[in-house]
């Protein structure tokens, strides 16, 4: 197992004060990957008015949440489960299909590696190159997969890459695991942030193969983290089954289910959130590629990857000199097969954008 040094994950905010002296309320969190827009003004209003549904038990099927989810995922209702949080997911999948040995496309998130390490499973990871940009090398990937891998978890859009593979490249990737008799878990908690979700999403693959369970939530597009409401897609009947054996009933709250039932039909929330991100991840992309101090990787998701060229510079320092101004971005060097040089942050606001990149500018 690789090992992982401490850092300051976007929910640290309280460690942050107590460290550096500033009030949370006064930090922006560049690290944290969360919609800028916050939570719509709709879904404000809603759960406001419906406050008395947690006097209630929420239904234990959630049915009409499933039915909601899956209008907007574009799938069946029956293929939805839903969960706390897509880590209760990740962990209750990872439980039922206990690999011995998972591979993960790295780098990328820490908690993939921690639930198979807790299983008594071990993880290895297949290095997205700097070289390549951290685009996958399909052909020399496929090369790689064997009889001895029992899960492939890829993260798509990567976290924190900002990369992403097509559709018609994971239909490819699955093929070949289906082969070796290897499962597929893909965390698309960024997809929807991506210039084209359509064109990357694999849930559409969730109806053909039954060897894909596709993990989603609205911590990030839909900036609820707070909420714990997250969803799986796949078409494997018999895990869903499983699942939902295992899973604790009543584990999302009767705010989160109204909420749920809410968000995914907010067209106008979510057309302004694409929107905005659009605009401003082909800005900022453009503003840093005119820099000769840093490195840009194309992003794909609603955050960027940057590499330090600046001798003397770190991400460490870059970190501590932004902080001071209560802007927070997140040091990668902790992140496997990244070092000092790296770092990330999420689009916010324009104006906080460029307070942001001006901040960055005095040091590189």
């Amino acid at each position: 197992m690789i090992e992982h040094k401490d850092h300051f994950h976007g929910s640290d905010l309280e460690k942050i004060e107590e460290i550096y002296g500033i009030r949370k309320e006064d930090i922006t969190s560049f690290s944290a990957n969360v919609n800028p827009l916050g939570i719509s003004p709709m879904l404000r209003t809603a759960l406001s008015d419906r406050i008395d549904a947690i006097t209630s038990y929420p239904d234990r099927e959630y049915t009409a949440l499933r039915k909601s989810i899956a209008a907007y995922a574009k799938t069946d209702y029956n293929n939805i489960i839903v969960g706390n949080g897509s880590t209760e997911l990740i962990s209750l999948f990872v439980q039922i299909e206990h690999p011995k040995k998972a591979m993960i496309l790295g780098p990328s998130y820490s908690e993939y590696e921690r639930e198979v390490a807790l299983g008594g499973g071990t993880a290895l990871y297949y290095p997205l190159k700097e070289k390549d940009d951290f685009a996958l090398n399909l052909p020399h990937f496929l090369g790689k997969l064997n009889e001895s891998i029992d899960l492939l978890i890829i993260c798509n859009p990567n976290n924190p890459t900002s990369t992403a593979i097509s559709r018609d490249d994971m239909r490819m990737i699955l093929d070949e695991c289906k082969s070796y008799g290897i499962y597929v878990m893909i965390d698309e908690t960024y997809v929807e942030f991506a210039p084209d979700t359509d064109a990357l999403t694999a849930i559409p693959l969730s109806h053909i193969y039954n060897n894909v369970i596709i993990l989603r939530g609205i911590s990030k597009f839909f900036a609820a983290p707070g909420l714990r409401l997250g969803y799986a897609v796949t078409g494997n009947q018999d895990l869903i089954k499983e699942i939902n054996t295992r899973k604790n009933p009543w584990t999302i709250n009767s705010l989160a289910e109204i909420a749920g039932e809410l968000m995914f039909g907010d067209d106008a929330y979510i057309r302004r959130t694409k929107e905005l991100i659009s605009r401003e991840r082909s800005r900022i992309y453009r503003m840093l590629s005119e820099m000769d101090t840093v490195k840009v990787y194309q992003p794909m998701a609603n955050f960027i990857l940057v590499r330090i060229l600046k001798p003397g510079v770190t991400a460490s320092d870059l970190f501590d000199h932004a902080i001071r101004r209560g802007l927070m971005i997140r040091d990668c060097s902790t992140f496997p097969f990244l070092d000092e040089r790296f770092f990330r942050f999420c689009f916010m606001s324009p104006e906080k954008n460029d307070e942001l990149i001006s901040c960055l500018k005095e040091l590189l």
